[in-house]
């Protein structure tokens, strides 16, 4: 698929999206970060308001309204989707004349890492820029319990800066015609940007995030209840499965994260089974199959 307008020689496109809504401060200084550089053309279309946790939901069968907004340095919109229905007319060229070279989605408010991927907006509006065969990456920040200090504008500032790299390398290899067309990226960066250890490349771990509910009285009407869900972060050894989880090994996202990384994870649209379940079920199947013969 030929995109933007990097073939002739122009500077590239990059669009982003997210699932924090267009005035998120993450996204906000991820566009600065990227029209500071002067190195790209920059399109921005997110959701009008806050799709945290949305996954890969989309609209169907719903009329999707989009609005043109003011985001310095670059051709913005506003969808009353989600960030996969931004991404999905962002490519689209019912909007945009062209299709962007690369795809950016974040910058998250919290890391996405381990099994919580399959929740995240934010993976979500890049995994649907991978479908359509267009390179992307998702950008989170560990920016939940920060210790001894609040979250604040430059904090996404630096971890804006610190994606460039990974931005402009990705987008080289695309020009070169070299980048690999069967993944797409996840980047977390850890909460202490300015004291970073670099640049680690990882695997999906099995961190996840625990739901739980708490009730509360409505005020609207006494004596009746409604559930909100919380969320705490549990590593796979708290989980309360019947089977815990392994301890995440430390070439996972978390877990380097944790340790002060800005974690590179390669991730797919593929959900394989590990290969003792593969094994498992192939001596399982067999079984059913007989079973399921002998009752005709």
């Amino acid at each position: 698929m030929e995109n933007g307008n990097s073939v002739s020689g122009d500077k590239p496109t990059v669009m982003v999206t997210n699932d924090d809504g267009i005035d998120a401060p993450g996204l906000r200084a991820l566009v600065a970060a990227l029209v500071s550089t002067n190195l790209f053309h920059v399109l921005v279309f997110a959701p009008d308001s806050e799709r945290s946790a949305a996954s890969h939901c989309v609209s169907w069968q719903r009329v999707v309204t989009v609005k043109k907004v003011d985001v310095p340095g670059a051709t913005a919109f506003a969808v009353s989707g989600t960030p996969a229905d931004s991404t999905s007319l962002g490519i689209s060229k019912k909007i945009f004349p062209s299709i962007p070279d690369l795809v950016v989605s974040g910058i998250n408010l919290g890391c996405n890492c381990g099994y919580d991927i399959v929740y995240s907006g934010t993976v979500g509006g890049a995994r649907e820029a991978f479908f359509h065969g267009i390179p992307s990456v998702a950008v989170s920040y560990d920016c939940y319990n920060m210790v001894s200090r609040k979250l604040n504008v430059d904090d996404f500032t630096l971890c804006a800066e610190a994606s460039i790299p990974i931005i402009t390398a990705m987008l080289a290899e695309i020009k070169n015609k070299t980048y690999l067309p069967n993944c797409f990226l996840n980047i977390n960066v850890p909460r202490e940007v300015a004291n970073n250890k670099g640049y680690r490349l990882t695997k999906q771990g099995k961190c996840f995030y625990k739901m739980g509910w708490t009730q509360v009285t409505s005020e609207a009407q006494e004596g009746t209840t409604s559930p909100t869900k919380v969320m705490e972060i549990k590593p796979p050894e708290y989980t309360e499965t019947a089977e815990p989880p392994a301890m995440d090994n430390d070439d996972t996202d978390y877990s380097s994260l944790q340790a002060g990384y800005i974690t590179v994870t390669p991730l797919s649209a593929l959900s394989p089974a590990e290969i003792d379940s593969v094994a498992f079920f192939k001596k399982w199947l067999p079984g059913v199959c007989e079973r399921f013969s002998s009752t005709l």
